[in-house]
C-alpha cells in the first residue's frame, strides 16, 4: 500500500466572478463540498473562501489527479447548488482553477489563510490578489 503525502491548495471562482456565494449560502455550499469529497474519497483538510471563490487544502490520494478532483468537486457542487436553488438564476463555476503544492512546513499557514478569507479580503479584494498573481506569472 503506498504512503502518499501530497498536499494541494486549490482555488476556483464562480463564473465571471459573480458574488453568488453570499455569507448566508457559503456554509451550506462548503458543507456540501466537504460531504461530497468525503463520499468520493477526497480528503479535504480545510475549506474557505469568499463571495466569488473557494479555497481548499487537499491531500491527494495515490490514484487521484488534480483535474479529476477539480471536476468531481466543482461539477457536482454546481449541479447541487442549481438543484437546491440556493441562488437566483443559473450557478456556474469558472472553467479554470488554481492548484499549487504545499509543503508539510506550510500546512498550518495555508490552513489559517483559507480559514481567514473574510478578514484577508477586507484588506485586498480577490480580484486585486488575482491580478497581482497573474502579473507576477507573466513577468517570470
Amino acid at each position: 500500500m503506498p504512503f502518499i503525502k501530497v498536499w494541494l491548495h486549490m482555488v476556483w471562482t464562480t463564473k465571471n466572478r459573480n458574488a453568488f456565494l453570499k455569507r448566508t449560502v457559503r456554509p451550506t455550499v462548503f458543507k456540501h463540498i466537504l460531504d461530497n469529497a468525503q463520499a468520493k474519497g477526497i480528503f479535504v483538510d480545510s475549506i474557505g473562501g469568499g463571495q466569488e471563490h473557494v479555497h481548499l487544502l487537499i491531500s491527494l490520494g495515490a490514484r487521484q489527479t488534480i483535474a479529476e478532483i477539480a471536476q468531481l468537486l466543482k461539477g457536482e457542487a454546481s449541479f447541487w447548488i442549481n438543484k437546491e436553488k440556493l441562488i437566483q438564476g443559473m450557478f456556474k463555476w469558472q472553467d479554470e482553477y488554481y492548484a499549487a503544492s504545499v509543503g508539510e512546513d506550510d500546512l498550518e499557514r495555508v490552513r489559517q489563510y483559507i480559514q481567514n478569507q473574510d478578514e484577508h479580503h477586507r484588506k485586498k479584494t480577490f480580484a486585486e490578489e488575482y491580478q497581482k498573481y497573474v502579473t507576477a506569472r507573466v513577468a517570470v
